[in-house]
């Protein structure tokens, strides 16, 4: 009788075995998945809550102090014991009371105002809700005379508070829709007071375009067309969210990219018949949008 012949045994997986590992795999790659939704709705309701903070704060000091933030006169400043550096002389953009709060390009006053220049009462505004009232925190700087120069984003830190959205972003004010802007026309009366968001890295004279960095979209279409939805009507172009935000117009607000289709740079697009944010696209994942929320303090 021959040598019997010997397999050697073979180790392996079984069916359960395999079963057991791709169902432990499938709720990772789940949990991740719900993990990173959750933080993203985290950062989306963060945000909307830092504006309603902002909003809240400022209808504070409008209601004590009589005037919004930034547009206070210097004798009312003198008045309530606020920080007197810089002087606010009065005329537009530099605390003139007229409950639009405008910039200046240089010292106050100053025949280059223009309501979307971060300098003068745009300025004033987070310093005034800051160091002079204390409704926020940051202790925030208008600089000397109304006017300010940062170079880095890091060094705009000073005079804009960041937005919750982290990536470089600030929160700003301005007044004006973007559709009201035209070179050589009025400097007020455009529309409403804005806070904006969007990614400043300079300024220059108040300009945040200034021929350095440009300032840039600081959301995902995905973040807003959530905030937008959340605490408003979710259209890019109606009510008081809107796409639009500083810089995109020589420095002036303008509307965030869109077209005729959604797209690898579109915020918004109008293939429906009407301008919708870009959701079709990756999901909204393209960080695409700049958004400006209308502010609720004092009488507009």
């Amino acid at each position: 009788m021959g040598a019997s012949r010997k397999y050697p045994a073979r180790d392996g997986f079984t069916l359960i075995e395999l079963s057991i590992v791709l169902v432990v795999i499938g709720l990772i790659v789940g949990g991740i998945l719900v993990g990173q939704t959750m933080i993203g709705a985290a950062t989306v309701r963060a945000q909307i809550t830092q504006i309603e903070k902002f909003n809240q704060a400022a209808n504070t000091f409008y209601g004590k102090y009589g005037f919004l933030p930034g547009d206070i006169p210097q004798a009312a400043v003198t008045q309530f014991g606020f920080t007197t550096n810089p002087i606010r002389p009065g005329g537009h953009g530099c605390g003139d009371g007229n409950g639009e709060i405008d910039g200046v390009n240089g010292n106050c006053p100053s025949a280059g105002s223009w309501a979307w220049l971060q300098g003068g009462e745009t300025a004033y505004f987070w310093q005034d809700l800051s160091a002079n009232s204390h409704l926020i925190e940051g202790g925030l700087t208008a600089a000397s005379l109304g006017s300010f120069a940062c170079t880095s984003n890091s060094a705009c830190g000073a005079y804009f508070p960041s937005a919750k959205t982290g990536n470089g972003a600030f929160v700003y004010v301005y007044s004006g829709y973007a559709a009201n802007y035209y070179f050589g026309g009025p400097t007020t009366g455009l529309g409403p007071n804005f806070f904006g968001l969007s990614i400043i890295n300079s300024v220059l004279f108040g300009s945040v375009n200034s021929g350095a960095i440009p300032p840039a979209p600081a959301l995902t279409v995905a973040q807003a067309a959530a905030i937008d939805t959340k605490i408003d009507d979710g259209f890019p172009t109606t009510g008081n969210v809107l796409a639009q935000y500083l810089g995109t117009n020589n420095g002036a607000p303008g509307w965030s990219t869109n077209g005729a289709t959604p797209s690898a740079t579109t915020c918004y697009d109008t293939s429906s018949g009407t301008a919708k944010y870009s959701i079709s696209y990756q999901n909204g994942a393209m960080v695409n949008c700049g958004i400006s929320f209308k502010m609720q303090a004092g009488d507009q």
